[in-house]
């Protein structure tokens, strides 16, 4: 069995010869290979610290330890859904490359069969670590360990501290007060967690390795589901379905919502016919939803010719036909939107539906066919 040590690192790259010290302090098997996870923009505080000024070497040395592998490749620097390396990961959509690249890269050393992992979260940012733990907790095997790993006070966050020297090694600490390396103390905390892999469905282990972090949990979240409920908020613009949140613009929820109407109408479904392009009845119908949310004017004005005043006095001359692209178009963007976050066994139980037959074409809302429950906030 090959010990591996994987951890997620920040500003601190310390963490990782703190970890490595403390494995060795605590008798633990000593990895043979590490793997670290982090941002662009902190790279360069990580190799620096462990590689031009020698650290990671002087560890080894120091303690006499087994050669430890850590080659360029093996820092893996998160990625966004392009593949590039995203420099920091303080957005939220940043927040959302981070779960997505931290599990697949988890789930690619657990198909390891010949590797035990020691994670370590004490590295990175809050996220990051609660990232990690979670895709341990999915993914994890009994030979797999988690943990965190702490210096007593007068050490913490000293930028040139990287671990405790079997010798006298005085530097700066906090508040320009001088410490001596060698009076360090280092605790490494075992973390116990749940190990869920042996009671997830197989294929969802599998579609690991290409769905997102929001929709392994969503799958996670329905599966013991009888009854599900989507949460429509017009106000928020958004749909939430098994937990997942699905953001809207203001002219796709009011899209949702008008189609929802006629989805749950004696006909459960919008005909789009020939005739459809000759009434100004679709016009008024959807505007009126929009209008209470938004007054977009490039929707009023560009799409239906209307001022949004003009609309809500009731002078609609003025006023255009909805035009089937319209229909076609918006109803495409929903679809990709909710098909981005959620797996496709509950994607199509919300997306919106159609039908073409001859010269016409009918479109609903899914969730209503699935008979799932659907509240709407205003």
């Amino acid at each position: 069995m090959k010990y591996v040590l994987l951890i997620v690192t920040g500003a601190s790259p310390q963490v990782l010869t703190e970890t490595l010290f403390a494995l060795y302090q605590q008798g633990k098997p000593m990895p043979k290979e590490v793997f670290v996870i982090t941002t662009k923009s902190t790279k360069a505080m990580l190799t620096d610290g462990l590689f031009e000024q020698g650290h990671l070497a002087k560890l080894i040395a120091d303690y006499k330890l087994p050669n430890i592998e850590l080659p360029d490749e093996n820092i893996w620097l998160i990625e966004d859904d392009k593949g590039q390396a995203i420099n920091d990961a303080k957005s939220e959509i940043e927040q959302t490359y981070m779960a997505d690249f931290i599990t697949r890269k988890v789930f690619e050393l657990t198909n390891k069969n010949d590797i035990s992992i020691h994670a370590s979260i004490a590295g990175g940012r809050k996220t990051m670590a609660f990232y990690l733990g979670y895709a341990m907790s999915l993914l994890g095997r009994e030979q797999d360990s988690l943990s965190h790993v702490f210096v007593n006070d007068e050490f913490e966050f000293v930028k040139d501290f990287y671990y405790p020297t079997p010798y006298s090694q005085v530097i700066k600490g906090k508040n320009g007060k001088q410490v001596d390396c060698i009076n360090a103390k280092v605790t490494l905390a075992e973390i116990p967690f749940v190990r869920m892999r042996q009671s997830i469905d197989e294929t969802l282990i599998a579609n690991m390795q290409s769905a997102s972090f929001s929709q392994t949990v969503a799958s996670l979240n329905s599966a013991h589901k009888k009854d599900l409920t989507l949460e429509v908020n017009a106000k928020a613009k958004t749909l939430t379905f098994a937990g997942i949140e699905i953001k809207l613009t203001a002219k796709e929820t009011a899209f949702y919502l008008w189609l929802n109407q006629y989805s749950q109408s004696e006909n459960k479904q919008l005909v789009v016919s020939r005739d459809f392009e000759k009434s100004l009845r679709y016009s008024k119908e959807y505007l009126m939803l929009l209008q209470q949310n938004s007054s977009d004017l490039r929707i009023f004005r560009d799409t239906f010719g209307i001022e949004p005043e003009d609309f809500r006095d009731g002078l609609h001359s003025n006023l255009k036909v909805m035009e089937k692209t319209f229909v076609q178009q918006t109803r495409s963007r929903i679809n990709n939107k909710i098909n981005k976050v959620l797996p496709n066994e509950l994607a199509k139980k919300i997306a919106i539906d159609s039908n073409n037959q001859s010269f016409e074409t009918s479109y609903w809302i899914s969730a209503v066919t699935h008979n799932i429950k659907i509240n709407i906030t205003a």
